[in-house]
Order: structure tokens, then C-alpha cells, then sequence
């Protein structure tokens, strides 16, 4: 058997590498090339495509002596994640391109490539696990509660899952850096990245204005009654929820409910003005089958809690979710990730809140 093994430098991949070695898989390991550091406007190596990075997925794939190669991906990258990316949120919505990268690049691009080496199985440093039965393939959350990313693998066909391997699905983040420090990896203690890695800076807003080359300029926060309550920077650089960094001034604190790029208006109000008990979702993937009337569980964010939900379809074809509960600041361009326990259900696109 043989396993493409994508590697990004960090520990997770490394370790997969290794324990799809001691699983008697003939390994090769792939680094994708997402962009240069030009094309995300930094200066630095601070990026997980950078030269340091490269370099010690070739150490790891040295030690343990298998093959080792960079694939360029750069206009997939750029054309699937990071155009998208900015026109989303021009568009006025939050999205979380990991999953976009997930979908077109690690799970179809590298997925080709995988076949085109005679490899029987794709594998990432994923906290999530691959299970079959005699109903198909199942995608089920980590071991590890806290590291879980089974939510931004939703997208996963079936032919997808029969060919992936998340090797790290049953282990805890400590026991992986244990194992690497056993194995001699140099990248054992290697910091992980918390941001979106085309933007390790964080700062959104200034990556769509240099990216974009034009600014769409200051506008007014209006209240829920239309009121102009003062000046935001650009609507493009704020969120569904957010209270932080708003420069405004009331008795009780300011929220953002809604975002209208048209007018360059940015929506406020209250705490209790962004719960809603249903949403509208498309693009939707389903993985498992779900009975009518019956009571889910669904998040509308990475690391949230899944709250009780049903689901219908709607006569165009939209997925509705109905929470038992009213969830709060609902984002258009989020993914509402459904669950059975610890199996993927499916998931979709949050189109708008209901």
C-alpha cells in the first residue's frame, strides 16, 4: 500500500508520516507550494509556505527515509482560496478559507496527484478519523476535544474518505509531540500557526487593501432604528458579533448584527439583537443520512458546542436548520457542521440567518 503524505513542515504531519510508516505503507511526502511571500505582502518568514518550513518536512522525510517533494500550487491557491477569499468578504460575509483549502487544494488537487503516483491513500496531520462500515465511509471527530477539526472537513466526499487516512484522529496532541521527540524530529516543540496562514498578521483588513490595490474608505455604524452612531474604517474589516475595536461610545455596549457593503454601512445594537433560532444554508454536502423530525446537533463555528437542531430542505433546494435554542451572531459565510455524536452528519454554507 502507498500513502502520499502532505507535509507541511509542523509536528502533525510529520508524526503522520511516521505512524503511516510503522503501519507498513510506502510513504512519499508532499509539500504544497500555496505562494510566495510577495503574494501575501509580507517580508518576512512567517508563513507555513516559507523556506524554514520546506525545509524541515525534508529533514523529517529524511530521517525516515522516504521520498520527498514541493508541488506548485501556487494559481490553484490563489484562484480557489485567496481571490475568493477577498471577494467574500468585499461581499460582506466571514469566510474561513481553511475549508476552502481543504476542499479544492489538500482533498482535490493533492488528491490527483496522490493517483497519478499510484498512491492508494491521501494522508494530513488532521484531528479527525476516517471509519468504515458496511453503510460507507464515516467521518467522526478527534480524539482530542480540544484539537478536533473534524468541522472543516465537512466538504469530504465518499470517495474522498475511502481514500484519506487521518492517522492522528485517535491520539491527544501531547501523545504526537511525545512521539516526536522519541523519534528525533527537530520540529518536535515547533510553535503551531493560529492564524490564517496567507495572513499570519492577522490583519484582514490590510491584506484585502493591498491585495485589492483600493480602499473602500471610512462609513457609518447605524443602530437599529437607522441612526448614524459614528464612523467605521471600512465595513470589510469587521464581523457578525464583534464588540472590540468598534471606537464606539454608549451607555451599553455596541455589537455588530449586519454588514451592507453596498451602502458602506455597518449595522450595531445590542447583545440581544443577534440571536436567531434559524438559518439558511447552501453549497450543503451530506455525508450520513438524516431521518425526518429528527434532533441533531450543528455548529456554526470552529470550536463552538454543537446545539440541538432539525434540519429540512426547503423547495429551492436550501437547507434550513432549526435550533431548539436561538444561537447567537449567526455569519453569513460560515459553515454550519452537523453531527450525530461523534459522526459528521454533513455541512454547508451559512447563506443567512432566519
Amino acid at each position: 500500500m502507498k500513502a502520499l503524505i502532505a507535509m507541511s513542515g509542523g509536528v502533525d504531519s510529520s508524526v503522520a508520516a511516521y505512524l503511516m510508516k510503522q503501519d507498513g505503507y510506502e510513504c512519499i511526502g508532499v509539500t504544497m507550494k500555496l505562494y510566495d511571500n510577495e503574494d501575501i505582502c509580507m517580508e518576512r518568514e512567517k508563513t507555513c509556505c516559507s523556506l524554514n518550513d520546506v525545509e524541515d518536512a525534508r529533514r523529517v522525510c529524511s530521517l525516515l527515509d522516504i521520498p520527498y517533494y514541493v508541488v506548485n500550487c501556487k494559481a490553484d491557491f490563489k484562484e480557489k482560496v485567496m481571490d475568493p477569499f477577498v471577494e467574500s468578504y468585499l461581499s460582506g460575509l466571514t469566510t474561513n478559507p481553511c475549508i476552502e483549502c481543504n476542499r479544492h487544494l489538500k482533498f482535490d488537487h493533492l488528491y490527483q496527484k496522490a493517483k497519478q503516483l499510484g498512491c492508494d491513500v491521501i494522508v494530513t496531520g488532521h484531528y479527525a478519523v476516517v471509519a468504515h462500515d458496511e453503510k460507507g465511509y464515516h467521518l467522526l471527530k478527534g480524539k482530542d476535544a480540544r484539537k478536533d477539526q473534524s468541522y472543516v472537513l465537512y466538504s469530504l466526499t465518499p470517495e474522498q474518505l475511502a481514500h484519506t487516512c487521518f492517522p492522528l484522529g485517535r491520539y491527544t496532541k501531547e501523545q504526537i509531540r511525545e512521539i516526536a521527540k522519541e523519534q528525533g524530529f527537530y520540529n518536535a516543540q515547533k510553535k503551531e500557526s493560529q492564524d490564517i496562514c496567507f495572513i499570519p498578521d492577522g490583519d484582514y483588513r490590510a491584506f484585502i487593501e493591498k491585495t485589492t490595490g483600493k480602499a473602500v474608505g471610512p462609513g457609518d455604524f447605524v443602530d437599529q432604528q437607522g441612526n448614524v452612531v459614528g464612523k467605521h474604517r471600512g465595513y470589510y474589516g469587521y464581523t457578525i458579533g464583534q464588540r472590540r475595536g468598534l471606537g464606539l461610545s454608549a451607555p451599553t455596549p455596541y455589537y455588530v448584527t449586519d454588514i451592507i457593503p453596498a451602502e458602506n454601512k455597518v449595522i450595531v445594537g445590542s447583545n440581544e439583537d443577534l440571536f436567531r433560532t434559524d438559518l439558511l444554508a447552501g453549497d450543503f454536502n451530506q455525508i450520513e443520512d438524516i431521518r425526518p423530525g429528527e434532533v441533531i446537533a450543528a455548529r456554526i463555528r470552529y470550536h463552538q458546542k454543537e446545539m440541538p437542531a432539525t434540519v429540512s430542505r426547503e423547495k429551492d433546494g436550501r437547507i434550513r436548520i432549526h435550533f431548539l435554542k436561538a444561537q447567537r451572531a449567526v455569519t453569513r459565510g460560515q459553515a454550519v457542521v452537523l453531527y450525530r455524536g461523534d459522526h459528521v452528519v454533513g455541512g454547508g454554507t451559512i447563506l443567512c440567518p432566519v
